[in-house]
């Protein structure tokens, strides 16, 4: 499908998703023909997305990045959630030529020391391990919501995203945490026990933090930078990341 054609679809997708709850919303994506992917880090959000595609046996492909860096008990979270819906979440690692080059480069925590070794480590740890999770894909649904951050507050149901020629579906767009909270507790979703110990948002585990009363809930992801605005990659064009461009990684 081209361009125009895929833009067209997504924006259709986006006002047909306005009045779908969750369930709706993931059976519309699953609905839409060839691969469906849902990329998952195991955080709250993706933890409600998982609930609703293994309760109701959705058609979508269920993959999360492992890093290499995370926290083990996020590790563990992937196992206890293939457990309880007998479903298979597909681990995609980075290449370890890719992370020898990058300690050979930057040092391997090298990512402290400039925004620049930051997004090359999240270059070659998420970003190129994504393309491979995606790669045959149509469809991709993520748990982005726009109360996560300011970069995040236009966050569509669906989009298209012309990096990787592929519909973007966001069900839990309009959803805030009091929501998610109450249907974790209702439904008894696994989730990480880092966040309550002030974790609302967890990445690597030397990328993280618990963040302070009153921060916003991504103020703990490399706290050490300070744009308010920083991403990782996974959801920004490449074009808006120069470092990763000025990297040989």
């Amino acid at each position: 499908m081209t361009m125009i054609n895929l833009s067209t679809e997504a924006q259709s997708l986006n006002e047909r998703m306005q009045e779908l709850d969750l369930a709706g919303r993931l059976s519309l994506a699953a609905s839409l023909g060839g691969r469906v992917v849902f990329t998952t880090s195991l955080g709250i959000e993706d933890q409600v997305i998982t609930h609703f595609i293994g309760e109701n046996r959705f058609d979508i492909d269920v993959v999360t990045l492992e890093t290499g860096r995370l926290f083990p008990e996020t590790v563990q979270l992937i196992a206890d959630t293939e457990s309880r819906y007998g479903m298979e979440i597909r681990r995609f690692f980075p290449e370890k030529a890719d992370i020898d080059a990058y300690a050979a480069q930057y040092g391997l925590n090298g990512f402290y020391d400039s925004v620049e070794a930051r997004h090359a480590c999240c270059g070659v740890r998420k970003v190129k391990p994504l393309a491979r999770a995606l790669a045959g894909a149509s469809i991709w649904v993520t748990g982005l919501r726009r109360g996560q951050s300011g970069n995040r507050a236009d966050t569509p149901f669906a989009e298209y995203d012309g990096e990787r020629n592929l519909i973007k579906i966001n069900p839990l767009a309009d959803w805030d945490m009091e929501k998610i909270n109450c249907l974790v507790a209702d439904e008894a979703v696994p989730i990480n026990p880092l966040h309550a110990r002030g974790y609302p948002s967890i990445g690597c585990e030397p990328c993280t933090r618990a963040i302070k009363p009153g921060e916003p809930e991504r103020a703990g992801r490399w706290w050490w930078e300070n744009d308010e605005k920083r991403e990782c990659g996974l959801h920004v064009p490449e074009a808006a990341l120069p470092s990763l461009e000025s990297s040989e990684l």
